[in-house]
């Protein structure tokens, strides 16, 4: 089934089609749009608080989270940013604390939306994990907490009230059948007949946030940046004209198929990509390029009616561990914290001896450089790429 999640990365414009992996496991609940819980009592200590202070210590916050008995996140995935083992992680550190997963096919909009139709019930998310459009245009909807490790997310990542902070951020690569088609090593090789009909976005870049994500990378790649967007669009078109682009909708069963033997996708997504295929048999590579490693960052926040707040703050606290991040970074995702736990010696070794990691100045950009982006790649993709 295809990761939609992927599509959320991309432009303010872009909302609409901001979706999450559809491919999530555990226990679920697909409802998560309509008001099915029961009214809940919410303390007001918990729900006021502002950081571990406000509980005493990390005790009586375990000890709040436990009364509770109950944490509910929406829109994880299992296999999106290794999010099943960052929450059986949770899990055994807090057994008597139960999780319930709401809906994992959920957009970061969807998520919003979910808290507010149960507003006031034990079936609204606690939690949220959101691209920066929704997260930087919804802070009415959270509360202000900031974790322990607060000072060491960078100031350029996070919401200075504490109402969202930046968690995970993948890189935008190139992914390929190695048993296939050999070695990647730049553009041009891309343009080798070989590659036929099998190169693909994944998705519209003027509609999903992976195809605009890989979109900005080609362009980097071609001699553009995010304000001269025109040598991308040359490219593709040239790729179109040697019949090597495919604008077929990339999904496990195209990867799997071979009929998208060329894929421009998040690092993690590869690196589930490449688990996935590497037990049928396949080595799927992927790889990024130093001058255009474009990166997106999502986001934690707090629900600020979460009917179980002391759990929400407990699941933030652990969010920024090491051990939390370190099993984003095994899903092939940077965690925001990596430089610290390289500083630290928290980072697990084995994994950076083998990750892709940002390098030197990545490739970002803003809201309204997004939105720009997406206007003109509505104006220009269709007439120049077609449909």
């Amino acid at each position: 089934m295809i990761s939609l999640r992927k599509l959320a990365a991309g432009s303010l414009a872009a909302v609409l089609v901001f979706s999450m992996a559809a491919c999530g496991s555990g226990s679920t609940d697909s409802s998560a749009d309509s008001t099915s819980g029961k009214a809940v009592k919410i303390d007001e200590k918990s729900a006021k608080a502002t950081s571990l202070a406000d509980f005493g210590t990390m005790d009586d916050l375990v000890a709040a989270a436990e009364k509770e008995g109950q944490l509910n996140v929406i829109a994880l995935p299992h296999n999106w940013s290794n999010y099943g083992e960052v929450i059986n992680g949770f899990k055994k550190k807090y057994p008597n604390i139960k999780i319930n997963e709401l809906n994992p096919n959920a957009s970061s909009k969807e998520e919003v939306d979910a808290a507010k139709t149960n507003k006031g019930t034990d079936a609204a998310p606690d939690v949220f994990d959101l691209g920066l459009a929704v997260a930087s245009t919804s802070t009415d909807n959270f509360a202000s907490y900031k974790v322990q490790a607060w000072d060491k997310i960078p100031d350029s990542v996070k919401n200075a009230d504490g109402k969202y902070y930046a968690d995970y951020t993948g890189i935008m690569s190139i992914g390929w059948n190695a048993d296939k088609y050999g070695d990647i090593n730049s553009l041009d090789d891309l343009m080798d007949p070989k590659f036929a009909g099998t190169v693909a976005l994944n998705g519209k870049p003027a509609e999903a946030g992976a195809a605009f994500n890989g979109y900005l990378m080609i362009n980097q790649l071609a001699g553009g940046d995010i304000n001269d967007l025109q040598p991308g669009l040359d490219y593709f078109k040239k790729l179109k004209d040697a019949g090597n682009l495919t604008t077929v909708d990339v999904t496990d069963g195209t990867i799997d198929s071979g009929q998208t033997g060329v894929v421009m996708d998040w690092s993690y997504n590869q690196a589930s990509y490449q688990k996935s295929l590497k037990e049928k048999g396949v080595n799927w590579k992927f790889k990024t390029f130093k001058n255009a490693q474009v990166v997106s960052y999502y986001n934690q926040a707090i629900n600020v009616d979460a009917p179980h707040p002391a759990a929400a703050r407990l699941w933030e606290e652990y969010l920024y561990t090491a051990d939390a991040q370190n099993e984003w970074f095994k899903g092939g995702a940077n965690p925001v914290l990596l430089d610290s736990m390289k500083e630290d010696g928290t980072v697990d070794q084995d994994t950076l001896k083998t990750a892709i990691t940002i390098e030197g100045d990545p490739v970002t950009y803003t809201n309204d450089d997004s939105t720009r982006i997406t206007e003109w790649l509505q104006n220009n993709w269709d007439k120049t790429i077609g449909n």
